[in-house]
């Protein structure tokens, strides 16, 4: 009996573990500026001498279709673009973590605790929202911001008991500045025109 109840609370304390790595995000932080939103500001928006928003829109689309992007919707009439791809999520490092807790876990199965099997990440949707606006009354200045992001679906996992049942799903910015600079490199020779940062 004592054997049992030491083996609980040990895939008690391994489950408490894995739960404590994932950092928590209060709803009023997402309206919160940190000290990196000035810097993705930057990495996101570039500024166009042109007249010509509806070019700047257009060459934004065939960008964004060049790299694999499927356009969803359009709204010329306020410069604003979205587009997204579909992928595979899954990551080796993953597989790797499931398999370790899974192993881990499983001696808890020989006092009646089912092992601990953990959800990983099985599909995702990169999407890319771009904002076109003038900077100036004459219209002779373009800014182009672009933000990319994804959602990621999770497999199903169990705890114990409780099952966790597929499709839990997560939203997050991309910031891989590479990203950025390939997509107004791309937009600057679509248009024919040298980019400013801001």
């Amino acid at each position: 009996m004592m054997r049992r109840w030491l083996t609980a609370v040990g895939c008690m304390i391994v489950g408490c573990q894995l739960m404590a790595c994932v950092a928590h995000t209060q709803p009023q932080e997402f309206f919160q500026l940190t000290a990196e939103s000035s810097s993705n500001r930057a990495m996101q928006t570039r500024m166009f001498e042109t007249k010509d928003e509806a070019e700047l829109l257009s060459a934004s689309a065939t960008v964004l279709q060049d790299i694999g992007f499927q356009v969803e919707e359009s709204v010329r009439e306020v410069g604003f673009l979205r587009a997204a791809k579909e992928r595979s999520a899954r990551e080796y490092g993953q597989d790797i973590n499931r398999f370790l807790v899974l192993l881990f876990s499983s001696g808890a199965s020989i006092v009646g605790v089912p092992p601990i099997v953990i959800p990983v990440d099985l599909h995702q949707k990169i999407a890319a929202s771009v904002v076109i606006r003038p900077l100036n009354s004459e219209s002779t200045r373009q800014e182009v911001r672009v933000a990319f992001y994804r959602v990621v679906w999770k497999g199903a996992g169990a705890a114990g008991r409780q099952q966790i049942p597929p499709g839990e799903q997560r939203m997050e910015m991309l910031r891989d500045p590479v990203m950025y600079q390939a997509f107004f490199s791309k937009l600057s020779k679509a248009v024919f025109l040298e980019p400013f940062a801001l």
